[in-house]
């Protein structure tokens, strides 16, 4: 099951590079913005995932 939730975790954390902060200069320290995404990809993960793939397939 934590196995489960790290692909998760990992695929929301892409998902969130490839939609949300697509094409942004994110400012700040280093953890503050990881720990951003990672909670916004966590939360969104169900919805952001199939845009990112639908998105990287797209080729946009």
């Amino acid at each position: 099951m934590m196995i489960l939730i790290a692909i998760y975790m990992i695929a929301g954390y892409w998902a969130t590079g490839k939609t949300i902060y697509a094409n942004k200069i994110l400012i700040g320290a280093w953890n503050t913005i990881f720990l951003q995404r990672v909670i916004m990809g966590t939360l969104l993960g169900v919805v952001l995932i199939p845009w990112a793939i639908i998105k990287s397939v797209g080729g946009r």
